[in-house]
């Protein structure tokens, strides 16, 4: 018998082989499979989830609410960055989803470039496609001012889209009326309450816009806004289980997504539409927010 003959009728030598085959194969199969699923993780955070549209349904309780404007339903969207990340057929799509919505009021909430202001150009267009009852009212966001305010501001008034800059409309059903506010950008702008709530009827219900969550506490001072709506936290766009946002942009730390209640006052922050760089997204989808005002006794 060879020392081979040998070697191949040991039955330890044998299983020591096949043992070691086992263990490459299962290597082998281990690090396709990690290969696989971390292709499968990275296509899901940047190309899936961040055009995977939620639709956020709240009631919000407003004292002295009219009857009028009970169930008054409010769409806002926010945080479009439109270009290089965000594109045109996606916020095609997310204008169709709002207008299946048949709201009364849509509330544009700001950062509709995000370094480039000319590409509002092309965003404005697909933006006064949007349909409600009472009208599409837009504020400003940090990322517009940075680029050229003046001209975001100009293309969507061009379009139809009035932006409301420390400023109001009143919106009359018969003879009550609530109120839309709007101010300018509370991190690289001059916000002005006060000057935004000239001409409002004492105890019309105020809805006010304002792009950075954060400043919610001054503005529930003195109880005169019943609810400010606002975006820029983009909700952190990553959203580890247990732990939250690992990283939030300034003005949207204490307050960065969902119902809030202020001082008395309600707060509503959207995770918004589009994404900034890294362009993805992981338990934090992107969000068409529909609010209903209801009625509560004070």
């Amino acid at each position: 018998m060879t020392s081979n003959d040998s070697k191949q009728d040991n039955p330890e030598i044998r299983a020591t082989t096949l043992s070691r085959r086992g263990c490459l194969k299962t290597l082998g199969f281990g690090v396709l499979g990690a290969g696989a699923v971390g292709l499968l993780g990275y296509g899901y955070v940047f190309h899936v989830e961040p055009e995977w549209l939620s639709i956020e349904r709240v009631d919000v309780p407003i004292v002295g609410l009219p009857s009028n404007f009970n169930r008054f339903r409010i769409v806002c969207l926010s945080d479009f960055h439109y270009e290089p990340f965000t594109q045109l057929g996606y916020i095609q799509r997310v204008v169709q989803r709002v207008n299946d919505l048949k709201p009364d009021l849509v509330c544009l909430l700001g950062d509709f470039v995000f370094s480039r202001a000319e590409s509002i150009r092309a965003l404005a267009p697909v933006l006064a496609e949007i349909k409600a009852s009472y009208g599409v009212f837009a504020i400003l966001g940090n990322h517009d001012l940075w680029t050229n305010a003046q001209l975001v501001r100009s293309e969507l008034d061009a379009q139809g889209i009035t932006v409301l800059n420390n400023q109001n409309i009143l919106l009359n059903s018969g003879k009550e009326t609530i109120v839309l506010a709007g101010l300018d950008d509370g991190w690289s702008g001059r916000p002005n309450l006060p000057q935004s709530l000239e001409g409002v009827p004492p105890g019309a219900p105020v809805i006010l816009m304002l792009h950075e969550p954060d400043f919610a506490e001054e503005m529930a001072i003195g109880g005169r806004v019943q609810l400010q709506i606002s975006g820029h936290s983009h909700g952190g766009q990553v959203r580890l289980p247990f732990l939250g946002a690992p990283f939030l942009p300034d003005y949207a730390r204490q307050y960065d997504l969902g119902l809030y209640q202020v001082e008395g006052m309600w707060l509503y922050v959207t995770r918004g539409i589009g994404v900034i760089s890294p362009p993805g997204r992981f338990n934090c989808r992107p969000e068409i927010t529909e609010i209903s005002l209801v009625p509560i006794d004070p």
